[in-house]
This record gives structure tokens, sequence and C-alpha cells, in this order.
């Protein structure tokens, strides 16, 4: 027989209780500081920020502008049309992955292009395809920094070249766009892919794109995302890493030490937050004759457990929603803040035979652990990475 939510909860703030003077780390997460004019650190399943540095202070992004261009490139557009290249975009300064003037590639081939080579060319071209303009495109990006509550975000073009003023993004909101944009299959498996080969109609070999974002290397279980640099935005990052079924990724703005910084940020955030499942889909409620709709997990700190409370709901049974099947939510709060509702059903709705209703879904990845060997494997290859890599171009990347 399934626990109720309650039972669930009380277990788990009396266990925090119960271990906490055996507990390995702190009763609460101790601080930690970047190299980053600003930074931001989030969970991907839930959206908590967990760490955060100006974190709603609008900067330059640079390249890492061209996630906003792939993901709506991705849901607007036909991966499987063809994309010509305008003199505009072969002319287009900065990083490039040297397409032809007149040339066509599958978008989604030009895709890698932009995501793996930070190609400039990529991006003009992709927003003249999908946008109808460069113009049009932009407009684009910036109803959907809308709709994903970018409050503090502005943009004027598809790669983040210093073009003009206003192009800018808050950290806070970097992290929000990167989270929505990972739960995309299309845009997650480019942005993981280390290496790709697309046809090239101009030669008799392939296009052959390396990753340029060194995290996929340099960290265990980096999946992502994005590189970029321009003069005036200095170093910029966005990575991402899946341990244990849990996603976080980081951003950091003008950081000159970034890939150490983000390797911190992340084991930061897998070791002080890590996800738990705070109600599995067909639970049922105490007090209640229904059971949850879906699995809701979160990441908590030592001790937040306690602090979870939930209240439940009733649905007008005149209600849309009630004819629909739903009889209720349970409204689980932190700190007295809501932070996800989780719609009730009754036990025999087919509802509940469906596939997962929860808005985030993951690949359950390997247990991880780490050893002092692995802490130490970790900091030679970047130091070696470090002393082998080619200096940054002075455009955007």
């Amino acid at each position: 027989m399934k626990k109720s939510v309650g039972f669930i909860i009380l277990c788990s703030a009396l266990i925090s209780l119960l271990l906490a003077p055996w507990a390995q780390v702190e009763a609460a997460p101790p601080g930690i500081r970047t190299n980053a004019v600003g930074a931001s650190l989030i969970d991907v399943e839930s959206g908590r920020i967990l760490y955060s540095e100006k974190g709603d202070t609008p900067m330059r992004i640079a390249s890492l502008t061209k996630i906003m261009t792939a993901i709506i490139a991705i849901e607007q557009g036909k991966l499987n049309d063809k994309v010509k290249v305008s003199k505009t975009a072969f002319g287009k300064e900065g990083s490039s992955i040297y397409l032809k003037l007149g040339e066509e590639m599958r978008l989604h081939d030009m895709l890698y292009g932009l995501m793996l080579r930070s190609g400039n060319d990529a991006a003009t071209a992709i927003a003249e395809n999908v946008g109808g303009s460069v113009e049009g495109f932009v407009y684009l990006m910036n109803e959907k920094a809308r709709s994903l509550g970018m409050d503090h975000s502005h943009f004027t073009n598809p790669s983040g070249l210093d073009e003009g003023e206003g192009h800018r993004s808050s950290p806070n909101d970097m992290a929000k766009l990167t989270a929505y944009a990972l739960k995309n299959p299309v845009f997650k498996e480019i942005v993981s892919t280390k290496l790709k080969k697309v046809p090239n109609p101009n030669e008799a070999w392939d296009y052959s794109w390396l990753n340029k974002n060194k995290m996929l290397s340099l960290f265990e279980g980096a999946d992502g995302v994005k590189t970029g640099y321009t003069k005036l935005a200095k170093r910029c990052l966005v990575s991402s890493a899946t341990r244990n079924g849990q996603q976080l990724a980081v951003v950091t703005l003008n950081d000159g030490d970034d890939w150490a910084d983000h390797a911190r940020l992340l084991q930061y955030g897998f070791t002080y937050y890590p996800l738990q499942t705070i109600v599995s889909k067909g639970d049922a409620i105490e007090g209640t004759p229904w059971v949850a709709g879906r699995t809701f997990s979160y990441p908590l700190a030592e001790g937040e457990a306690a602090q979870l409370t939930h209240q439940v709901k009733l649905v007008d049974p005149s209600s849309t929603a009630y004819r629909l099947a739903e009889r209720g939510s349970i409204q689980f709060s932190l700190q007295q803040q809501l932070i996800q509702s989780v719609p009730l059903y009754d036990k025999a709705s087919p509802l509940l035979q469906a596939q997962s209703q929860s808005t985030f879904s993951f690949q359950e990845s390997k247990p991880y652990q780490e050893t002092l060997l692995t802490h130490y494997s970790l900091i030679c290859r970047m130091l070696i990475q470090e002393l082998f890599s080619i200096s940054r171009s002075e455009w955007a990347d």
C-alpha cells in the first residue's frame, strides 16, 4: 500500500532531525564564490535557483545568445528544410563555420554548426530562414523571452555580437532559458555532441565540427551547453551536467576562470541540493480519496524537508477541469513560498495510465561517487586542457 504524502514528508523531516548529528555536510550549504561578475546555478527539473550573483542584472552575454536562437529555430523552423546562405550571412564577421554564398544546408545540420562552433554566419542564415529576416527573428526572440519570464533581457541580434546597444540578459534569465531549452530533446542532443560530421556540398570531405565546450570533457556527467566571448562581454559560459537523475545548469558572465568555476558550482549543487522525490504519481493523498496525478521532485538542502508544507485545494464540480477528471490539487510550499501544484485524480482515472505528465523528463544517469582519485583527475584534466588550449578569438565565438 502506498504511503500518503503527509506520512512521507513527516518521515523525511524526522530522518533529517535524527541524522543531523552524524551528517557529513553542514545543516545549511556553505557559501561559495566565483570569479564571475554575474552567475547563476539552477536545478533544471524544478527551476529552482540554487546560487546567484547579480542574478537579475542585465549584462552582455556574447554567444550565449545562440541558446535562444537555437530553441526558437527548433520550435518554429522545419528541421529538414534547406537554409540558403545569403550575402548578409556569408559576410558576417567573427567566428564562422565558413558557409559559402548561396550554399544550402539542412536546418538541423546548421544548428550543430551554430552551437558547436558558434558560427555567426549560421546564426544569421537561421534567423533569415525562420524569421523571414533578422529583424523578424529578433522579434521572436523577445517574444519568447517575455513568455519565459525573462524580465531582465532584451535581444537585438541572433549571434551575440556587440552590435549597437541594448543586447542584454541576466544570469538568472539565462538560467531559466537554459532549463527550458534542455527539456527539448533536439536541443539536448545537439549541445551534448562532442563531434559532428555534416555533408559538405562544396568539397569531397564532410564538415567536421568539434564542440568548443571543454566542460564536456572536463566534468563527469557534463552534457552541454554553450561558450561565448566578445571583447566587451569577456568570457561567458553556460554548462550543464547530469548525475543520479538530477540535471543542473550553470551560467557565468565575464568570468576569467570559468571552467574551474563551473566545475565547482556543479559539484556544489550536486553535493548540497540533491533532487528528492516529494510525491510520486499515484500516491494516495492523506485526508482525500484521490491520488497524485504526477511525480514531483525538488532539490532540498539538509534540513529543508522539515520546512515543506502542503495543502489540498478542491476543484469546482461545475468547472471544465472537473469534467476533465481533475478533482483538486495539492500545493507544496517551502518556507511559505509555493513551489509546485500537483493535480489530483480518482484512483481509477485513465489519466494515471498515460505517460508521465511531469513538465520535466530525464533519463537516469549512472550513480556517481566522487573519490580522491576522481577529484585530482578532474584538476589534472583542467590544467592540461588550459595549457594546450588555443586562445579565443577577439570576436564572439
